[in-house]
């Protein structure tokens, strides 16, 4: 309950609740405590919290508090409760642990000065100086003042206009203002200025609009006050509002616990300090705007602590906002104009005429718990909340009016803004009966509330003028399913006597479009049972097991499916419904595994084998076989060119050889016929001699050059193996090198070929999921069940919604089967890369003995072949 207290004109000097400068009456703030003490706790025992609107000075708000004190007693809840200190992280106490208690909200100083205060009164007040103005004005000597004032000076600044507070007031409620001013000079000159950071704890939100200012009205009704309309506009426009006080007295200030208002400086702010008993106000265009921009902060901001949300200023004619939106939120003080019984005052009262009219109500769970998260704008069903579907079937009205006039029935619900359904639902107009109109009409079916813990169902009646007759306000988790007569109520939310509506509600869980048929077999599984399991059964009942009977093929021929019963036909139709349903569900992954085993083919594994065959590669040894061709014939040119250079030198030494024994035969023959054989004994002897001495020379030299030309061809042969070593060497690097590059670009094109598989999937899928949405819209469309223009935008944005969830659901798991492919084959072509540096490592080393072995053999044969060589060309030369 909001107190708008201010300082008593009288002579007593008692402090009064008005409403401003505004033309109410004046009533005595103890009054209204009193009649608060007397009223407070007779509908229920739960705590109530007074909110001081504070404009008077230290002298009468000492004054409050004494009367509080006095007139509340034990009820009054002065000091905080043990279990629940005053310190940050301490949550705030339930409130049946607050019950028959009273607790005051206002603002309050900082606990050092506050305690510094309070020492000064109470030494004061042991002195016996109960009546000076420094112990009931809360002030400290005159030096501390004096020494205040200074530092006051040179804090003071120059303060906001007061025409923004004049924007943000209205004449039933008011309005933010960051203006503050002091207690003395608030009483001289009403000058402002900034009180040092040392006075208050916070200079809080200005405490607002009036939760009840019924009186106000009523007030004015008894002074028969009758303002012209122009006149009321200049009242207005003239009218200066003053903000609360920021001086505070602190005996008030000790009386402030649970309901510390602060100035809110934004959300982070707020979670970084986690002072529960804290609070902050909000007119209604701030609160849109941080529900606008930081819905899912403000909601973890009211699991810790309180906000309160009061009319803007603009609303002069005391006209109300909705206060669902902030209720989706889990603020918990969301103030209304009580004066006025619009639309949002029946919401207000209606929903907590619910929980036995106590005056709270538990927020649901998720909305409590730190470690879940909500979204007031939520389109889908929030995690562990079962969303429900809504049917109400208006028949008829009974004793609605006396008169013969034409009325209707409006059914609306409130809840989360996708649950909101406003002026869609209503019946035709029966004219001229206002005593039992039959409206008999179609049920009006609220197919999908998410969060029912929220919602509130509004049944209204109106007259064939628009005239509201009565309404209903019910929440949505308390109602019961069935034939109803629903008593209403006027706009003040006042029982009527008679009038009542006759309907039917029924309350089902929300069951997604396309597993209707699931879900009805699920429940009720003997309903959609087969015939086969029907004639078990009846079997069963004669006494034949189960385990009797023989599992045969089914072998259906065309009499048995003209002969097939009603309920085996449901249970097929029902079959192929689930199956068909199932089968859309999942169709385009079911589409994409099948793509993506027929995709896995084109990127085989490829092997070493696989390789040595590809065209590069044959072309390869062919080019190096060549060159080894060709670096043999050379060889074997080379060969054979020695060879024929051996022979020739072999031939002339033979040559000359034969020259020489042949010249000195034909002298002994010259000789013997010149002479006669008997007298050429000597010479014939000599002639031997000399022969015998040409032919051992001629051995010895054969033996040199044989030996010079084992030497060369030798050196030859080991040259020309070297050669063809090397040749070899750099044959097998080329073929290791060749293979590695092969693999590698195998891989890469591979790493291509699989990205280009994967684009494709994708893109097929996004084709897939556009053309499934437009078929989904289209069939939403050309839905001739769906006859409001509404119900059809908002199947159709549940069903985008859904759709999105279900493609984005999908495009991860994609995306998430490619990784894992790619991953794959990064892993296919790690392990292939290690066979190839083994099958490369081995070859080479095989190549390596071999050429050990062949070096071996080379080397004997060179021996060998030395010998011979040159022995073909003189080898008659040895006798």
């Amino acid at each position: 309950v909001e107190l708008d207290c201010w300082d008593g004109k009288g002579e007593d000097q008692e402090p009064i609740i008005t409403h401003g400068k505004a033309m109410c009456t004046d009533i005595l703030f103890k009054d209204v405590i009193q009649a608060i003490k007397e009223t407070a706790f007779v509908t229920s025992d739960y705590p109530v919290i007074l909110s001081f609107e504070n404009h008077c000075s230290k002298l009468q708000q000492y004054k409050m508090a004494k009367y509080c004190e006095e007139i509340f007693g034990d009820l009054l809840l002065r000091q905080p409760l043990e279990s629940y200190s005053l310190e940050p992280g301490r949550p705030l106490p339930s409130p049946s642990e607050l019950k028959k208690k009273i607790l005051i909200k206002n603002k309050r100083l900082k606990p050092e000065v506050e305690q510094r205060q309070l020492e000064s009164l109470k030494k004061h007040m042991e002195a016996g100086e109960t009546n000076t103005p420094a112990i009931i004005m809360g002030e400290e000597d005159d030096t501390e003042n004096a020494e205040k004032e200074a530092e006051e000076k040179d804090l003071i600044s120059e303060a906001p206009s007061l025409s923004e507070a004049t924007s943000e007031k209205e004449t039933s409620s008011v309005s933010l203002s960051n203006a503050v001013s002091s207690g003395k000079d608030e009483e001289q000159n009403n000058g402002v200025r900034k009180i040092p950071d040392d006075e208050v704890t916070e200079i809080s939100e200005a405490t607002d609009a009036t939760d009840i200012s019924e009186a106000s009205d009523q007030d004015n009704n008894k002074k028969g006050v009758d303002v012209a309309e122009d006149s009321e506009e200049a009242l207005i426009a003239s009218y200066q509002y003053e903000s609360a006080t920021t001086n505070i007295h602190p005996y008030l200030s000790a009386m402030v616990n649970y309901a510390q208002p602060v100035k809110f400086q934004g959300f982070d702010v707020a979670e970084e300090r986690n002072i529960y008993h804290n609070m902050s106000s909000f007119n209604e265009s701030v609160g849109l705007g941080y529900l606008k921009t930081n819905a899912i902060e403000f909601v973890n901001y009211n699991k810790r602590q309180m906000s309160r949300i009061y009319p803007k200023g603009g609303r002069v004619d005391s006209s109300n906002y909705m206060p669902q939106i902030f209720w989706n939120a889990g603020c918990q003080m969301v103030s209304l104009n009580f004066q006025t019984p619009d639309l949002a005052m029946q919401l207000n009262q209606g929903k907590f005429e619910y929980n036995g009219s106590c005056g709270y109500l538990l927020k649901p769970d998720f909305m409590r718990r730190s470690d879940r998260t909500f979204d007031p704008f939520s389109e889908t069903p929030v995690d562990g909340v079962i969303a429900a579907t809504c049917s109400v079937q208006v028949f008829s009205g009974q004793f609605l009016s006396d008169k013969k006039i034409g009325t209707y029935v409006e059914v609306d619900m409130y809840g989360l803004p996708t649950d909101t359904i406003r002026k869609e639902f209503r019946t035709r107009m029966v004219m001229n009966n206002g005593l039992n109109p039959a409206y008999n009409e179609e049920p009006f079916v609220f197919r999908k509330v998410i969060l029912p813990d929220l919602a509130v169902l509004r049944i209204a009646v109106y007259d064939d003028n628009n005239k509201l007759i009565g309404q209903r306000i019910l929440p949505l988790d308390g109602l019961q399913a069935g034939y109803r007569h629903i008593s209403l109520r006027n706009e003040g939310n006042k029982p009527l006597s008679l009038p009542t509506v006759f309907c039917q509600i029924i309350l089902k869980t929300y069951v997604p479009d396309g597993f209707g048929a699931i879900v009805d077999a699920l429940s009720d599984p003997k309903k959609f049972l087969t015939i086969a399991e029907k004639r078990a059964d009846q079997m069963k009942a004669l006494g034949i097991d189960t385990n009797d009977i023989a599992d045969v093929p089914s072998g259906s021929s065309k009499n048995d499916k003209k002969g097939k019963g009603k309920g085996d036909t449901m249970k097929v139709s029902v079959t192929q419904q689930a199956s068909s349903e199932m089968a859309q569900t999942s169709n385009s992954i079911n589409n994409n595994t099948t793509e993506t085993k027929r995709d896995t083919a084109l990127v085989p594994n490829v092997s070493i084998d696989d390789l040595k065959q590809m065209k590069t590669y044959l072309k390869l040894i062919k080019k190096q076989q060549k060159e080894l061709n060709t670096l043999k014939k050379k060889h074997s040119k080379d060969q054979n060119a020695m060879q024929k250079a051996h022979c020739t030198q072999v031939d002339k030494m033979v040559s000359l050889h034969e020259k020489e024994k042949t010249t000195l035969e034909k002298l002994l023959e010259k000789a013997i016929k010149k002479r006669g054989e008997n007298n050429c004994q000597e010479l014939k002897k000599e002639t031997e001699d000399k022969i015998q001495t040409l032919a051992t020379d001629q051995k010895a030299k054969v033996k040199d050059i044989t030996a010079q030309h084992t030497k060369e061809w030798s050196e030859l042969i080991s040259s020309h193996s070297s050669e063809e070593q090397e040749m070899k060497d750099t044959h097998v690097t080329q073929q290791c090198e060749h293979l590695k590059k092969l693999l590698t670009t195998v891989q890469e094109q591979q790493t291509v070929q699989l990205k280009v598989i994967h684009e494709r999937q994708s893109k097929e899928m996004r084709a897939n999921q556009a053309k499934m949405s437009m078929e989904n819209s289209k069939a939403i469309s050309q839905d001739k069940t769906i006859k409001n223009k509404a119900e059809r935008e908002r199947r159709v944005r549940e069903l985008n919604s859904s759709n999105t969830k279900k493609f984005l659901d999908e495009r991860k798991r994609l995306a998430m089967k490619h990784q894992k492919e790619m991953e794959q084959l990064e892993k296919n072509q790690r392990e292939q890369l290690e066979k190839l540096d083994k099958h490369n490592e081995q070859l080479l080393k095989s190549h390596h003995a071999n050429k050990q072995v062949q070096g071996q053999g080379h080397t004997a044969d060179g021996e060998v072949g030395g010998g011979d060589g040159p022995q073909t060309c003189h080898g008659g030369l040895s006798n």
